[in-house]
Parts: C-alpha cells; sequence; structure tokens
C-alpha cells in the first residue's frame, strides 16, 4: 500500500486503492479488496450490504490521481503542497453491485489534458471480468485555497 500512499495524499478509512497492478503511458490499473468489516456496510444496506456506488466512483477518481502523481514522477516530481482535484464527472453508468469480499480491477485512461486538466475514461470491473461501472472525468493538481480554521 505503501506504493499507493507514496502517491497520493488518501489514507484509510478513505482510501479506496489497495495497489497498483499495471500502468502504461496513458493507463494505470489498480485493485482493491473491498472487506466485510468496513465501517459503511453496516448502513448500506442492513442484512444485504451493498458498497456504495459513490464509493467505486472515488476509487475510479483515486486511480486517475495515482495515474496522474506517476505522470509527474517521471518528470521529476510534484509539488508537496499540492493536492488531486476532482474537476469534473460525466457518463457514469453503474452495471452490477460489489458485494463485501469482492475484488475490483479499477483502469483509468487518458483521454487529453488541456489547461492544467486532464480528461480521463474510468472503468471497474470485478476479478472474474464482469462489468461494474464506467465513467468520465476531469483531475488537476491544485493547492488548496481553503485551510480548516481551528475550533475555538
Amino acid at each position: 500500500m505503501s506504493a499507493v500512499t507514496d502517491l497520493i495524499p488518501h489514507r484509510p478509512p478513505f482510501l479506496f486503492v489497495d495497489e497498483i497492478v499495471a500502468e502504461s503511458a496513458d493507463s494505470l490499473t489498480a485493485r482493491r479488496v473491498w472487506r466485510a468489516e468496513e465501517d459503511f456496510y453496516r448502513g448500506h444496506y442492513p442484512g444485504a450490504p451493498i458498497t456504495p456506488g459513490v464509493l467505486l466512483c472515488e476509487a475510479v477518481f483515486q486511480t486517475g490521481a495515482l495515474f496522474l502523481a506517476r505522470q509527474v514522477q517521471a518528470a521529476g516530481g510534484r509539488p508537496t503542497d499540492t493536492v488531486p482535484l476532482l474537476a469534473k464527472i460525466s457518463d457514469v453508468r453503474f452495471r452490477n453491485p460489489v458485494f463485501p469480499g469482492d475484488t475490483i480491477v479499477i483502469e483509468v485512461k487518458k483521454k487529453e489534458s488541456m489547461g492544467g486538466f486532464t480528461m480521463m475514461a474510468g472503468a471497474v470491473k470485478k476479478a472474474d471480468n464482469t462489468r461494474v461501472l464506467t465513467v468520465d472525468f476531469a483531475v488537476t493538481w491544485k493547492a488548496p485555497t481553503n485551510t480548516p480554521k481551528a475550533q475555538a
């Protein structure tokens, strides 16, 4: 997992990529096992848990951030004062549910880069090649402009 956490700022319990399994100049493939003990399964849905679609999408977006981090790293590194920010989501299609214990394979492909934004296509399949979802999205690296205010 350190190969993942060395590249993006996400950490458990909000890290949804376990490992990078393949990469090329225009794509990256990652894997995630959805563990039955993850807290959100207690409420989504009790007695018949399924993985929330928004978390499956987040796994794709984190894989996109990993792809960008690898590209920037290959070009000499990235500033530590920036984070990956999602800029656009479109054409999300859910095809099959993911259950506790399922392993998913997440693939992102670069479509184009323009003005500091990278447009990508993402897909999730189960380990048995069952299609789960597809989504188009855009990501950029930016310095956070708003920091949390201290509680009085």
